[in-house]
């Protein structure tokens, strides 16, 4: 993939992370810088981590879908994006008080990473380089977190919903040119 896909890609998969991060930005009404790279750091290195779980798994069974790989790549990439989408215009986020402690900020990471790890997946059925793909998501989404957290009570919880919608848009359009590229079309 070209460094532009690759950037949209890791910044996409920032989208849910940081629309957390606002949310969390927001409960803690004036965050310390100190408290937002932590909750990045945490965001990223979680991010990080998934793609390369989610590019095993798909590197295992390749060779198995190997002639449809293309389909299942954009498959995921849509069903991803479009989950994005829907949480982005249907989706609560609300907060507690208690949810800026370790354990929980551990599990709100793995649970906005769920998607990168399926994006892995599809990173294993194209040529891609997974440890430089993971290094930018989980860069993309340190900025994009620590930016979230510090910005949260200034720009609330729409902004972070108008980026988790549009990070949507942007897999399924990767997905798209993934499947177009296959086809011969592009």
């Amino acid at each position: 993939m070209a460094v532009i896909s690759n950037t949209i890609l890791a910044f996409s998969m920032s989208a849910d992370a940081f629309a957390a991060s606002v949310g969390k930005g927001v409960a803690l009404r004036k965050p310390r810088i100190i408290q937002s790279l932590r909750i990045g750091a945490i965001f990223g290195g979680i991010e990080a981590v998934t793609p390369v779980i989610g590019w095993a798994i798909g590197l295992a069974a390749s060779s198995f879908i190997q002639a449809v790989d293309h389909w299942v790549a954009f498959t995921i990439l849509a069903i991803v994006g479009g989950k994005m989408i829907y949480e982005g215009i249907y989706g609560q986020h609300e907060e507690k008080k208690e949810s800026h402690k370790l354990g929980i900020l551990v599990l709100t990471a793995i649970g906005t990473s769920i998607d990168a790890l399926a994006v892995g997946v599809s990173l294993a059925l194209i040529d891609v380089n997974i440890i430089t793909m993971a290094l930018m998501i989980g860069g993309a989404t340190f900025v994009m977190s620590t930016i979230g957290i510090m910005t949260g009570h200034y720009i609330g919880k729409k902004a972070g919903k108008i980026a988790e919608i549009g990070g949507g848009f942007c897999l399924i359009g990767i997905g798209a040119k993934i499947l177009l590229e296959h086809l011969g079309y592009i």
